[in-house]
Parts: C-alpha cells; structure tokens; sequence
C-alpha cells in the first residue's frame, strides 16, 4: 500500500520534470532564434506552434483522462514529451522545428491535465492546502533548467546535446516513477461538456487564466529577448530565472497568504505585482531595475493559476478533469494570443512597447476576479 505522502512526492517530482522540461525548451529560445536567423516577427509566427499544438491535445487528454485513470496519459504524455524535446533540438529547418514544437505542446498539454487532476484529486486526501506547493515544484523545476541552461551555455554546449539528455532523463524517470502515482481516479459523472449552456462559473475563472496566461507565455518566450535586445546583457537568461525564481516563491507561499488573506485579496494583489513589476522594467529597462520588475511579475503571476484550478476543482457542473480541461482551453487561448502579439507589436514599434499588453492584462484582472466572487457568492446563497 503506497501511503498518499509517497504519492504526493513523485506527483511533485513529476511537477519539478516538467518544468524542467518547459523552462530547457523556452531558455533555448534566443538560441533558436540566431540558429535560424529569424527576426521578431518570425519569431512569434512559429511560437504560434506552442499554442496550437496544446488546443490540439486539449479534447484528446479530456477525453483520456475521463475514459482512464489520469496516471495513464500522464505517464505516457510525459515520457513522448521528452522525445519531442529530442526532435526539436536536432531540427535543421524551419519546417521540422515547427513540427516538433507542435507535437512537443500537444504532449505537455496531455501531461498537465493528467498530472493537475492527479492533484486535485490527492488534495481530498490532506486537510491542509497543497496545490500551491505541486506548482511551486514546477516552479523549482523551472529554475533548475534555467540555472543548467545558463551553465550549458557559458561552456558552449549544443543545443541538440543538451536537449537529448534532459529528455532522456525525463522518459527514465517515468518509467521508474509511474508505479507511485495515483490509481482508480477516473470520475464517474461530470464528464460531458455542454457547450449549448456555457457555465458562468467556469467562464469568469476562464477569463482569468487566460489572462494570466498572456502574461506567463509571453514571459516564458520574450523574457530572455527582451534582455537580450533591451536591457542588453549577454547572459540573457537572468531575466527568466529571475521571474521564475519569485514565482516559485509565491507559490509555495501561496498557500499561506490565501490563508491569511483570502483569494480574492490575493487576486487583487497578484495584479498589483503584475502591474507595478512591467511598469518598471518597461519605464526603466536597466539592468537592476528590470530585475526588480520581472521579480514582481513573477510573484504576481505564481498563484493566479493554481487558486483559478483549486476552484474550479469544486465545481458542481464538472468533473475536476473536465473543468481543469474546459479551464486550460482559456489558458491556451492565451498562450496562443500573446507570445505572437509580443512580436508583432515588437516587430511594429519595439519591445519595450509591447510588454504594455502584459500590465493591461493584470489591470483587468482586478474587475474580472471582483465579477466571478460576486458570481459564486450569488450561487452559494
């Protein structure tokens, strides 16, 4: 009998894999982009393959997870994951990085419906919060592949050498790893999305991550340009270690603040951080001053997601699989919208321009969140 703090610590080691893998692939990007020559515009075109391969795995790892216990498409999901991560370091044309970026997306959507209803479902298990501590994890892993890839890149290390063995450790550790996590969650009602009757609960807490969403994504892809090009650093991965170090750090003191709080103060102050943190990296792009920025952006951003999945797991219309799969869909709306508008609007005006879209959408977080409250108050009573 595996005791459920086993499981919670090989499903947070598969959250610390997996942004491992997320942060080797968006560390490498400059890289890419002067592999291939690409300018901005370009650029954000086939950074369009991330979100179009994960709206492609969206209905199918919905559909997994409610036909089987989630530890299946999870395992499998993640294991292709790191072969994906293999092609896209041993791409020689534009085509087949395109390629590989698509199928690389669609198998780390699969994954993280997989392992995020893995983590609702062991959350019933344990009277204390634990979903922000499962990102925090991510969030670690995250600054793990960052900190290699800074040191990869100081010794010269090829892109493809790198990204073979990060995603050959991947596959080994799920083969090991896959006894541990959770059997027999596989819902038995709440499985049926009804598009005719769109459930406000659920789109309230849509619009939120998929703002959030524009800010993580277009983070994720232009943070280490933008130091590259504006704060003009040669070391360009400070930016994105830094913003992934401070949202580590929220969330795993998320659960805490939440406590002391509440989530809608939280909401409120995650957009206040968002804003305040863009504001001064955009007004006063030195080096210091962007850091200080970006670090805000990253505590700003760090617990929007896992709260806006804690409460959409309570919905009463869904399953906790449908609902984080229905939620995911705003997100990847996101993700698809805003790394490709970074670079429109960068390749129109400049950089520091366009990084405005992100504090816009933390602004409109506060009204947003204030509507969904008032919404689940009026449902609750």
């Amino acid at each position: 009998m595996i005791s459920n703090s086993t499981h919670r610590l090989f499903l947070s080691l598969f959250f610390f894999a997996s942004g491992l893998s997320f942060s080797t692939w968006a560390s490498r990007i400059p890289t890419i982009k002067s592999a291939f020559d690409l300018n901005e515009a370009a650029l954000g075109t086939i950074l369009l393959a991330m979100p179009v391969g994960s709206l492609l795995g969206l209905p199918i790892s919905g559909w997994l997870v409610s036909k089987y216990n989630s530890r299946v498409p999870l395992a499998v999901g993640f294991a292709l994951n790191g072969l994906c991560l293999l092609l896209i370091g041993t791409a020689h044309n534009v085509f087949t990085l395109v390629v590989a970026i698509t199928l690389f997306a669609f198998t780390t959507r699969v994954f993280n419906i997989s392992v995020n209803t893995q983590a609702l479902t062991l959350q019933k298990r344990f009277e204390n919060k634990i979903i922000g501590s499962f990102h925090g994890f991510w969030s670690i892993g995250g600054i793990a592949g960052i900190v290699i890839s800074t040191l990869l890149l100081s010794l010269g290390t090829s892109l493809t050498l790198h990204f073979a063995v990060v995603g050959g450790v991947m596959v080994l550790f799920t083969i090991y790893a896959y006894q541990f996590l959770l059997a027999g969650d596989r819902a038995q009602s709440g499985n049926k999305l009804n598009l005719k009757k769109p459930d406000p609960y659920i789109f309230y807490l849509g619009m939120v991550v998929f703002l959030c969403a524009i800010c993580e994504g277009g983070m994720f892809d232009w943070s280490g340009i933008y130091f590259q090009q504006v704060v003009k650093v040669d070391i360009f991965t400070y930016g994105y270690l830094i913003f992934m170090t401070f949202m580590a750090a929220s969330r795993f003191l998320s659960d805490i603040i939440i406590a002391r709080f509440g989530m809608p103060k939280t909401y409120i102050m995650s957009a206040v951080c968002i804003v305040l943190g863009i504001s001064m990296a955009v007004i006063f792009p030195a080096f210091w001053t962007a850091m200080i920025g970006f670090s805000l952006v990253g505590f700003g951003t760090a617990a929007v997601i896992p709260m806006s999945y804690a409460l959409a797991g309570a919905s009463k219309k869904y399953s906790p699989g449908m609902a984080i799969s229905v939620i995911a869909t705003y997100s990847i709306t996101g993700m698809l919208l805003g790394p490709p508008l970074i670079g429109y609007l960068a390749h129109a005006f400049n950089l520091r321009i366009s990084f405005v879209i992100f504090a816009l959408c933390g602004l409109l977080l506060i009204p947003i969140t204030r509507a969904f409250f008032n919404h689940q108050a009026k449902i609750s009573s």
